[in-house]
């Protein structure tokens, strides 16, 4: 937002960017997400496998659709 200066709040830039690092922020990010690397997406997440067995790459590698 415009109003807000949010570069100039220190902390909560370096806390954001601290959270963000974390591997569950990461996973969770990665659900439900349409856009970006195929990597990084994860259509649906039914199981904790899903993240390894279920991106979007991985499912078009297996349906054919490089």
């Amino acid at each position: 937002a415009e109003f807000l200066e949010a570069h100039t709040y220190t902390h909560l830039q370096r806390w954001a960017q601290e959270i963000e690092k974390r591997p569950a922020v990461q996973r969770g990010r990665m659900v439900n997400r349409t856009w970006g690397e195929p990597e990084e997406q994860l259509p649906e997440r039914h199981d904790a496998s899903d993240f390894q067995n279920k991106t979007q790459d991985k499912l078009a590698a297996t349906s054919g659709n490089s």
